[in-house]
């Protein structure tokens, strides 16, 4: 007897390897997953603008890598002391402009290297609504807490959002390895500030606009992330104490749903022993002269040593 309605993601034909190079762009459950590539020790990169939620503005985050192209001092606006570009996140706004220009162009710079070579490349959708500064009449990725009354919200369209993944899946074709395989996914945080039928309508478009545009391209796939929180992890357990985000144990559930079906052997083996070796370097102790404590560090260096000898990237660096 079945007690819940498990949710799979299909096995791809394709394996992402220990060299491989992964590219992740939009929502903060982006983040998270990106966070398990990285403790797994894999070459990832995350979100160079930040965390960005809407079609349009991961489409014109992709176009700005994509084209080497810094923004300069007339593209900023000023707020609270601080200068901020409205395409990026508030990690970026810093007191002084040449110091906001130097941390955005420094990952557009780095951003397009790392596109330039990687293998897979995931985008996550969080939302359909998007702002309209009104003083420049520019869409926007983020509102820095500026007042309400500077912003006009609204859903993007239809053909808005198909264009978007449609111009986003081009200009990735276009730079990045021959080969490269792009999966979307659909954020399981529900946007309950825009209202629970709102949300649900937010994702809806999102999700039919994703599956009508990548029938068009062999190389772009759906993960069905949104509907493994929503219906296989359907519990406030799985949940964080804002019963908005899911929680570490959902993450890590979906994490492994994904390492089943995109990871080899080797991966899977190198990633779970690099969580292991992880977990060991937490460990801390009053007495590091403590003859166990020295015999523990040396067979855990000696892991590290040997985890290093299976690839050509720097792992561990602190270690």
């Amino acid at each position: 007897m079945k007690f819940r309605t498990e949710v799979d993601i299909k096995e791809s034909e394709k394996k992402i390897r220990l060299e491989d190079k992964i590219f992740s762009i939009g929502s903060c459950f982006a983040s998270e997953m990106s966070d398990l590539f990285s403790q797994g020790q894999l070459q990832s990169m995350n979100n160079p603008f930040g965390t960005v939620f809407n079609p349009f503005s991961i489409s014109n985050a992709v176009k700005r890598l994509h084209d080497a192209e810094f923004y300069h001092e007339d593209e900023l606006i000023t707020f609270n002391d601080e200068f901020i570009s409205l395409d990026h996140h508030t990690s970026f706004d810093t007191r002084y402009i040449h110091q906001t220009l130097n941390k955005i162009n420094a990952q557009i710079e780095e951003g397009n290297t790392f596109l330039q070579e990687s293998d897979w490349v995931i985008i996550t959708y969080g939302s359909s609504f998007i702002y309209e500064f009104l003083p420049k009449k520019k869409l926007v990725a983020n509102c820095h807490k500026i007042p309400q009354k500077f912003f006009e919200k609204r859903l993007l369209s239809h053909q808005e959002i198909t264009d978007s993944i449609y111009n986003t899946i081009l200009n990735l074709n276009d730079i990045c390895k021959d080969d490269v395989q792009i999966l979307f996914t659909v954020s399981p945080v529900r946007h309950t500030k825009d209202g629970m039928i709102e949300n649900q309508l937010s994702k809806s478009k999102l999700i039919t606009a994703v599956h009508e545009a990548i029938q068009q391209f062999e190389n772009c796939y759906y993960l069905p992330v949104y509907e493994m929180v929503m219906d296989d992890l359907r519990d406030y357990r799985f949940y964080k104490e804002d019963m908005i985000h899911p929680n570490n144990q959902a993450v890590n559930y979906i994490f492994e749903k994904f390492g089943n079906a995109y990871f080899g052997d080797e991966t899977k083996g190198f990633i779970k022993e690099n969580f292991k070796i992880n977990k060991a370097l937490e460990h801390r102790t009053d007495d590091e002269k403590d003859p166990k404590y020295i015999e523990f560090k040396e067979k855990l260096n000696q892991k590290i040593e040997a985890q290093r000898q299976k690839v050509k990237h720097k792992i561990f660096p602190n270690a």
